[in-house]
């Protein structure tokens, strides 16, 4: 089956550059030890990701551009497809410590995927001191749309030791199209579309449309990434070309701790998450010699997840739709609570900066959509203009009992967001049983002290926890 891209999956695709992979990642820490099915191995897992795989068949699918770019690229399963070459194992020198998970990470988020096979990699770290070992899975986000397709680390996790059981499908490589067919269909599709061939004329004519503009149009199509704001974001060093590699930090802190805040100045999860990193990016900024004034600020696309019902381990969470805000991080302010107050009254819901990605429930499979929610909000933060914000803050929430793969404990869960243009660093936030994990990925160039950082999460913490008792 031959399905052309959706003008955002195509935006995407076409977005990646060598300095700026688009693929979002999640780096999960498991309990290696044995389980009802046995000690999770490669050969476990790739058994498990195979058996899987029907629930998301866009990974057995690869992208195909239309000759002389008649048209968006097409999705084509591809012929030769190997789950061995995606799902692969590499083992850190025993006992690895998380400085050499982390790095490892940094390397593997740094490579682009391979455009000529299905746009995703996993891979089974072992060695991990503490009988453990992490699972990091990478996908392009023009391959996650959270409507037809999700992320694989959304489906291979289980609420029980015991992994439940799907419908089993038998797949059968079909024919793979060739360039005159590809030509056909397109040629076809430019006759019977007049919108689809405008939009064609429109990439001919002019380079300024690398995204296709989608104002006005009822199929909803992506704001294009260089529509103008009415006002330019803050200078900061946080707005910088990237390189080709890449920084990765995590910090781990306690769910109960929000929920604290939250009662104190009867804020939400949300404001008291972004005051806690607002503290934190205070804290850094200070620490390269900055001096910053009371008014000063830094501009975050923040997407949000817009719940149905449940929220942060209360009940299931279930989302229809993924939502972005700017909002300015009042950086320059001493005081923990009046930041929070600003914040808190920045992300009221009839913001005029607010800006919708549909989808479809996304916990309806093993009740775990952490992974899946962050590929969303990238997508959703990429319709602002590049030069109207200073940092991507993505944030989704989990469930609050434990989660399995293969058999297999989760202990730890990170969001690997990617770096937009001219962006140096990403914060993934997800609560997962108990705890807030938050993910930094960084250009390793801009951000050399990334790890000031992470330590500065726990300092503004300890900040906001004191103003609670006061």
């Amino acid at each position: 089956m031959i399905t052309r891209l959706s003008p955002q999956d195509a935006a995407f695709y076409r977005l990646e550059t060598s300095s700026n992979p688009m693929h979002i990642g999640s780096l999960a820490i498991l309990r290696a030890g044995e389980g009802p099915c046995g000690r999770l191995d490669y050969d476990r897992l790739l058994d498990l990701v195979a058996g899987r795989l029907p629930l998301v068949p866009r990974y057995r699918r690869k992208v195909r551009e239309v000759p002389f770019e008649l048209g968006r690229p097409v999705w084509v399963q591809d012929s030769r497809f190997d789950p061995t070459y995606h799902v692969r194992r590499a083992r850190l020198p025993e006992p690895g410590s998380n400085a050499q998970l982390l790095e490892l990470v940094a390397q593997l988020s740094s490579r682009p995927l391979d455009q000529t096979r299905p746009l995703w990699e996993m891979y089974l770290i072992e060695g991990l001191a503490q009988d453990r070992c992490a699972i990091f899975t990478k996908t392009h986000s023009a391959l996650v749309d959270g409507s037809s397709a999700l992320e694989i680390g959304h489906v291979i996790l289980d609420n029980s030791p015991s992994p439940r059981e799907i419908a089993t499908e038998a797949w059968v490589t079909r024919h793979e199209p060739g360039d005159a067919e590809l030509l056909a269909m397109a040629v076809i599709d430019l006759a019977t579309q007049p919108a689809e061939a405008l939009d064609v004329l429109r990439r001919a004519g002019t380079e300024a449309f690398s995204f296709i503009d989608a104002a006005g149009k009822a199929a909803g199509r992506v704001v294009t990434a260089v529509r103008t704001a009415a006002s330019g974001t803050p200078d900061s060093a946080f707005n910088a070309p990237t390189s080709r590699d890449r920084r990765f930090e995590v910090v781990s802190t306690d769910l109960d701790d929000y929920r604290t805040i939250r009662r104190s100045f009867d804020c939400s999860i949300n404001d008291a998450i972004l005051a806690v990193v607002t503290g934190a990016l205070r804290i850094f900024i200070q620490s390269r010699g900055e001096v910053l004034i009371e008014s000063a600020a830094l501009r975050a696309v923040v997407p949000m997840s817009v719940y149905v019902e449940g929220q942060y381990g209360e009940r299931p969470p279930s989302t229809s739709e993924v939502s972005s805000f700017l909002v300015d991080l009042p950086v320059g302010e001493p005081n923990p609570v009046i930041r929070l107050s600003h914040i808190a009254h920045a992300n009221e819901p009839n913001s005029r900066h607010r800006r919708g990605v549909q989808a479809r429930t996304l916990v309806h499979m093993a009740g775990f959509a952490p992974a899946s929610l962050h590929a969303m909000s990238v997508r959703s933060a990429s319709t602002f203009a590049e030069h109207t914000f200073n940092l991507v803050i993505t944030n989704a929430p989990g469930p609050q009992q434990p989660m399995y793969i293969g058999g297999a404990r989760m202990l730890e869960m990170y969001p690997v967001s990617p770096l937009l243009r001219n962006q140096a660093m990403s914060i993934g936030i997800t609560s997962y049983d108990g705890r807030v994990f938050y993910g930094l990925n960084a250009d390793r160039d801009a951000m050399a002290d990334i790890g000031v950082l992470s330590a500065a999460v726990h300092e503004s913490m300890e900040e906001m926890l004191g103003a609670c008792v006061q």
